[in-house]
């Protein structure tokens, strides 16, 4: 179990199941009311810590630098979300959720409850509340109820023991995170088509052209080596070209596909609590003196 006089080491320290595994940071340490025990203590979960989940002390250890609790990650993580009133106070059904989540008799604890009367608590509103890093140092903070009979709180307006009139102003703050994720799906697809093409070439072709010339000194000798009168025939072989289509092949390009990414800006809202510390003053009339002095 954890002391009270343990506390500081406690608040903002990890907590870890029983398995080893970090569950988050120590956030609030909740009292019983009865006995002034540490009852239960609330841990960041979550990105930047934004979820705060509450298990019970009464069996953790304080080992080295951490806590360590007899519950899974999961089931802490898990565990009902529960409403913590202005003064930082759990109410008896809230409370009472949280044991019958963890499996803690009722009854049980309501007989281990005893009143403290050390002088340094005030009885209160019925409810149970938490104590943060300031009460554990030593200065005022709030204290937590078992079983939300008798609340109490340590001198109030969080007012240090040594005499420190100074009061502590809190604010919530927001951390904005990104997680990634599949937005869809991009494939390369290859398949053929067939398309016309044109292309224009030359083509030849022999045609006859009959030549004629007349008899000469120069070509008489050859034009009566022949008989006199007779028939003859000669033949020419003509030939022309024509286009031969024939299909080739090759690479012309490689593709693939990879991704860039883009930043954009998007602006994200929500809401925080901030407290607020005001002073009123009180003027006092000539005739509210002169009643004072009679």
């Amino acid at each position: 179990m954890i002391t009270r006089e343990e506390i500081a080491n406690v608040l903002d320290h990890p907590v870890y199941d029983g398995d080893g595994n970090k569950i988050g940071d120590a956030k609030h340490v909740f009292f019983d009311d009865m006995t002034g025990r540490p009852e239960w203590v609330s841990v960041k979960t979550g990105m930047f810590g934004s979820n705060e989940s509450f298990v019970p002390i009464r069996d953790a250890a304080l080992v080295q630098d951490h806590i360590e609790v007899p519950y899974g990650k999961d089931q802490v993580k898990g565990a009902p979300n529960v409403d913590v009133d202005a003064g930082g106070h759990l109410s008896e059904t809230e409370e009472h959720r949280l044991y019958d989540y963890y499996g803690i008799n009722w009854d049980s604890v309501l007989s281990e409850a005893e009143r403290t009367d050390d002088g340094r608590w005030a009885a209160g509103t019925g409810t149970a509340g938490a104590a943060g890093a300031a009460g554990a140092a030593g200065t005022a903070g709030m204290a937590g109820a078992a079983g939300g009979t008798t609340g109490y709180q340590e001198t109030p307006d969080r007012t240090d023991m040594r005499g420190d009139d100074a009061m502590t102003r809190s604010e919530e703050q927001m951390h904005v995170g990104v997680e990634r994720r599949e937005s869809g799906r991009a494939r390369l697809r290859k398949y053929v088509v067939t398309e016309e093409v044109q292309q224009t070439v030359p083509v030849s072709h022999e045609e006859v052209r009959v030549e004629r010339e007349p008899i000469t000194d120069a070509n008489r000798g050859e034009a009566l080596s022949g008989p006199e009168i007779s028939e003859d025939e000669h033949e020419v072989t003509l030939h022309e070209e024509r286009p031969v289509v024939e299909t080739e092949t090759v690479p012309v390009e490689r593709v693939r596909m990879t991704t860039e990414e883009h930043i954009e800006d998007e602006t994200v809202r929500g809401r925080v609590r901030k407290e607020r510390i005001e002073a009123d003053t009180e003027a006092f009339t000539e005739d509210d003196t002169r009643r004072g002095r009679e």
